[in-house]
């Protein structure tokens, strides 16, 4: 096409379109009007009630680190660099991710050696490119080690152990292999993962600089490809903390690892700061919220390019290596199908966060042991993100966006201050073992667990749209994990524990535990807050069924009658409620129902109703009460 035929208008100065040229550019103010309209619509802002001078305040969220998320950002302050040079927020690299991609780690952890070493080769051959292997308690036995790894190249594949307090005799075990196979020591890449803070962190065995500074003296001496030394932050976000919290924790640890790895022998590893720098790799837990997973590995980078720069690293050392693990706490053992959509967000924010290795957890993961099929959807949701998306092909695409620089930024803010409180308690060593993290991280996970039961952070397929006729699937046990350190927490455990003994009530009585709901009226009346009604009872696995459409109390009585419960719901609309309320809890007390709740907030209600489910309501305390009623044990 001839440059004088593009598509252009009249007014246009030159060929091409006028993206929104036309149209008059609004001013903040004139959102901001629209914005007070949508709220009066809706009664956030109440009629008659003057608008407050910030409308747009009440669309505001806050984060578990005290974060403001505003709903419309105009502008972002500080500078973020540019891709490769610090402090390293666009990524660490001037040219993104390799041509390839970033690295598609997989990890394996069945005791069984042979059939992990069926499932290591299957993820090779599906595009794995390196892989994780648990080993030691809660793995693979480190003298399984070869079995596993038999006919991996080890001169072609990554590998990163993770053998918790075995890392030495991992280690040596690998380049054991290693020579058996003739591959020189250079020609190794990967981690030996020592990482005794964060072995200290969930078993709370104390940790010494021993491990860390013998692996670390051996990689810098014969092994250039090795890293010696995982930081993982996941301790601390599968305790229930926040990203600030997960952050600030990691920062801690690398600086503690540097001090062990600088100080001279024999405690100490002896090494440049610029050496001890470049033997460290940060894992960290990618989440479903997406832009929080981007903001906190581009705040990571910023954050450990300040500390080793403070700590006389050279500009070539300060780059952090990342590798970022879809969050185990996330995961969700009822309606698990959901977890491949989670882990699918999780692993795009990795990707544009820049992290350079990425593993996905199979979504039945929280089950049990994986199973072929869903570690072929693990690794084929990297093979989709890379192949087919190209996400890897753009160098930091959240960059410029206004929102994702705001909350990077404030972001590392939150996770300085944590960072800078457990230094000044002596560092992460004293913190863990004074209670202060365990305190923190707790006080989060109390504050998550309330929004979690009140739904405010919902979990789709458990506490929003469950299905109780899912298929449950069987997998067999993941071996127990030394434990004693902080704890390991899911999100939808509170939820998912009332599923399971009402699930475990319909077996051994052949009838699933009930609530009956006393539906008023027509069926547009009460259909809103019978479908709100029904979705609220069966997160906790208690089946709902209804009086249908009703024109008197007499009627719901005969409908009661048919499919009796101890606990009732009323569902209708408030004029119903005045008009019929009353009236029909009376006479369903009198029937022999024990509790009787209404589906609606209790603003102006009947006193004789036993308690009400509304939007915002502690759902799994509701739902512990009926099931105390219902004799659900």
């Amino acid at each position: 096409m001839a440059p004088s035929d593009r598509l252009s208008t009249p007014s246009s100065p030159r060929p091409g379109l006028r993206l929104g040229g036309e149209f008059p550019q609004p001013t903040y103010q004139e959102w901001q009007a629209q914005v007070e309209k949508i709220l009066r619509r809706t009664g956030r802002i109440a009629e008659g009630e003057p608008a407050p001078d910030d409308p747009a305040a009440l669309l505001n969220s806050t984060t578990y680190d005290e974060i403001t998320v505003r709903p419309l950002y105009a502008s972002a302050a500080g500078d973020s660099g540019l891709p490769g040079f610090a402090p390293y927020v666009r990524g660490s690299s001037p040219e993104g991710s390799a041509p390839e991609g970033w690295d598609v780690r997989q990890e394996h952890a069945d005791p069984d050696a042979a059939r992990t070493n069926q499932e290591v080769l299957a993820d090779l051959n599906g595009g794995a490119t390196s892989l994780t292997l648990r080993l030691g308690a809660g793995g693979i036995a480190v003298d399984d080690l070869a079995d596993a790894l038999h006919g991996v190249h080890l001169d072609m594949i990554g590998v990163v152990l993770d053998a918790g307090a075995q890392a030495p005799q991992a280690a040596a075990k690998l380049l054991e292999i290693a020579a058996d196979q003739q591959v020189a020591p250079s020609a190794l890449r990967g981690n030996l993962g020592a990482d005794p803070l964060g072995v200290e962190a969930r078993t709370g065995r104390e940790a010494g600089p021993a491990e860390a500074v013998q692996l670390a003296r051996q990689c810098a001496a014969e092994l250039p490809g090795m890293r010696a030394i995982t930081v993982d932050a996941q301790p601390y976000h599968e305790a229930g903390g926040s990203d600030g919290e997960e952050l600030g924790a990691s920062l801690a640890a690398g600086v503690t690892y540097l001090r062990w790895l600088t100080a001279p022998p024999p405690d100490g590893a002896g090494l440049d700061v610029g050496t001890a720098c470049g033997l460290l790799e940060f894992r960290y837990a990618a989440t479903a919220d997406q832009f929080l997973s981007i903001a906190k590995l581009r705040a990571a980078r910023r954050l450990w390019e300040q500390v080793a720069r403070q700590s006389g690293a050279p500009a070539s050392a300060r780059a952090q290596r990342q590798h970022a693990v879809t969050s185990a706490a996330m995961l969700t053992r009822r309606d698990p199908w959901v977890n491949m959509l989670r882990s699918t967000i999780a692993t795009f924010a990795a990707g544009v966060g820049g992290a350079q290795a990425i593993t996905v957890r199979p979504f039945d993961a929280a089950i049990g042991l994986p199973d072929p099929f869903a570690r072929r959807v693990a690794r084929n949701t990297q093979a989709l993100l890379l192949d087919e998306s190209h996400l890897a092909q753009v160098i930091d695409p959240a960059g410029g966006s206004w929102y994702v620089e705001t909350l990077t930024d404030e972001l590392a803010d939150a996770a300085w201050g944590w960072f800078r409180e457990i230094e000044g308690a002596g560092g992460l060593p004293a913190a863990l073992r004074s209670g202060m993290v365990a305190d923190r991280l707790s006080a989060t996970w109390q504050r998550r667990r309330t929004a979690l039961a009140h739904r405010d952070d919902p979990i789709t397929g458990v506490s929003e749209f469950p299905n109780l006729d899912e298929r449950t699937l069987d997998r067999e046990p993941v071996p127990a994990e030394p434990s004693g350190g902080l704890p390991k927490v899911r999100y939808a455990q509170d939820f998912e524990q009332l599923r399971d003994a009402a699930d475990a009530q319909a077996e051994r009585t052949g009838e699933r535990p009930a609530v009956f709901l006393a539906t008023l009226g027509p069926l547009a009346t009460y259909n809103a807050r019978s479908g709100f009604a029904r979705n609220l009872f069966a997160a906790g696995g208690l089946a709902t069924p209804e009086a249908g459409p009703t024109e008197s109390t007499q009627e719901v009585l005969r409908a009661y009658a048919e499919q009796p419960s101890p606990v009732v719901c009323l569902c209708s609309a408030d004029q119903i409620y005045a008009e019929r309320a009353t009236e029909t809890a009376r006479a369903l007390q009198e029937a022999g129902a024990e509790s009787v709740l209404l589906a609606g907030k209790p603003k102006d209600r009947p006193d004789d109703v036993d308690g009400f489910v509304h939007t915002g309501c502690d759902a799994v305390e509701v739902l512990r009460t009926a099931h105390r009623t219902l004799g659900v044990e």
